[in-house]
């Protein structure tokens, strides 16, 4: 998991169909002094998110695809290895606050 902040929406005219339905949008990675590290990712949302939130990003196609599998009634065993979902980052949660000690 990554903290980023929203930067922007994408349109798609044409997609995959993993992403049919989906909303995509592009984030850029935060440091640890929640500074913009340069680094943009596009990612699947699936918390409502918007411009300029701060969300936490998770980067990792497993369990990407096991959310996505979930919501097509696949069960996780089959849902991990698949390979016709190219989906690696998805926003999960909206940030209401971070707190660093």
């Amino acid at each position: 998991m990554i903290l980023c902040k929203v930067t922007g929406t994408v349109t798609m005219t044409v997609k995959h169909p993993a992403y049919q339905g989906e909303k995509l949008l592009a984030v850029e990675a935060l440091d640890e002094n929640q500074a913009p590290s340069g680094q943009s990712i596009l990612a699947i949302d699936r918390a409502q998110a918007g411009i300029g939130d701060t969300v936490l990003v998770l980067r990792e196609g497993s369990g990407i695809r096991q959310i996505i599998g979930r919501d097509h009634g696949v069960p996780v065993s089959e849902a991990v290895t698949r390979d016709d979902l190219p989906v690696r980052s998805m926003i999960v949660a909206v940030v209401d606050e971070v707190h660093t000690a």
